[in-house]
């Protein structure tokens, strides 16, 4: 094969077609690409120098052309702050250098192969039914034959061992601890190791500690999906898990409403500056179902997850519908998807998994097409 025509050089190429929107030139002389490896595996590492006033798109344009070339099999992108050194080269003289007190560059997430695909669930803000998706993605996955593990990285509120029906503590053997299941998932949260009514003042450090010891020290066994439920918002935990292993896609969770949307997109936002791919929004409480006719009514203004996925430019996974003795069913530790399956709420969970299970088997750099609205 001539050199000319190695993965390398195609990757190169792929990079050299994206153009910076404000330098006129492309991403790769423009010097935003450092350290480029490939390796014989076809796994291709990059950092990629992000400034405070590019798009985040820009570096998740940046995954999915390298996806796309001929023989990459996977893309490790380390998104860093590259604004003290705008438009210069990656390995010239003006290349960036560490300032005086500069932070420095935060891990490389690894490969964790054992877990499967993971799948962080976020959301912009607390109280949309972040963890009720969760929870029941989570079982519909495993109702449909998939080997599952459901880690609760929401250490502000763990609430995802009432909602599963769990309180033991996990047992600890050879250094390991054994996570609860119920529902034929596996499950992990830190509301199974403190107390209750244990307020969680942490520090990010100790924060991603946790996180870590989540990941690693936990015997998972071998997962095919591997879901995060993250508290809301933008802060340590979704940064720690994004630094500690190679997040496969985010799915952001949002109700109807603008405010709830608002605080969503910041939250996609982010996920795009750390080189994680968001495949689709959840619109939770999108409508009511009246138990005795069937009726639908849109209670909250309507829309909101449409318009915030046609900002992004994913699909809409599905809306899924207020309804009557769910908050009650998820307090008893009974989710909807395995206590009420043929559930208005349960059918559009059902449905929401197997298009998740759909887009992550169609591979790097494809997209999903838009639900029908």
């Amino acid at each position: 094969m001539p050199a000319s025509d190695t993965l390398q050089a195609r990757v190169e190429r792929a990079l050299a077609t994206l153009k910076h929107p404000r330098l006129g030139s492309d991403v790769l002389s423009a010097g935003m690409v450092k350290d480029l490896a490939v390796d014989d595996g076809g796994t291709v590492a990059f950092t990629f120098l992000l400034g405070r006033d590019d798009p985040g798109s820009l570096a998740r344009e940046v995954r999915k052309a390298v996806q796309v070339v001929e023989g990459v099999t996977a893309v490790r992108v380390n998104v860093t702050d590259g604004s003290a050194a705008p438009g210069a080269t990656a390995h010239g003289p003006t290349a960036q250098r560490p300032t005086p007190g500069s932070v420095p560059p935060p891990p490389t997430p690894v490969e964790l192969p054992h877990l499967g695909k993971v799948l962080a669930i976020s959301s912009g803000k607390g109280g949309v039914g972040k963890s009720t998706v969760s929870v029941n993605l989570a079982v519909a996955l495993a109702r449909a034959g998939h080997r599952v593990g459901l880690m609760d990285a929401d250490i502000y509120g763990p609430n995802i061992p009432r909602m599963m029906g769990v309180d033991q503590k996990p047992v600890v053997q050879a250094g390991k601890i054994h996570p609860l299941e119920a529902h034929g998932v596996k499950l992990m949260s830190l509301g199974l190791i403190v107390e209750r009514d244990a307020p969680a003042i942490w520090r990010g450090p100790i924060i991603m500690k946790v996180i870590g010891q989540f990941l690693r020290d936990v015997e998972w066994g071998q997962l095919d999906y591997f879901l995060v439920d993250l508290p809301p918002g933008t802060g340590d935990a979704q940064l720690s898990l994004a630094q500690s292993v190679h997040i496969r896609a985010a799915i952001i969770v949002t109700t109807p409403q603008e405010v709830a949307v608002g605080d969503s997109l910041r939250g996609a936002k982010m996920f795009e500056r750390v080189g994680v791919p968001v495949i689709g929004i959840v619109e939770n409480m999108s409508y009511f179902v009246c138990p005795h006719c069937g009726g639908r009514t849109e209670i909250f203004l309507a829309g909101g997850g449409t318009r915030l996925a046609d900002e992004l430019g994913v699909p809409l996974l599905g809306q899924v519908p207020l309804q009557a003795q769910m908050a009650d069913l998820a307090d008893a530790g009974k989710p909807i998807v395995a206590a009420e399956p043929s559930s208005p709420a349960a059918q559009a969970l059902d449905a929401i998994a197997r298009r998740v299970v759909e887009q992550l088997a169609r591979g790097p750099g494809s997209e999903l097409p838009i639900v029908a609205r």
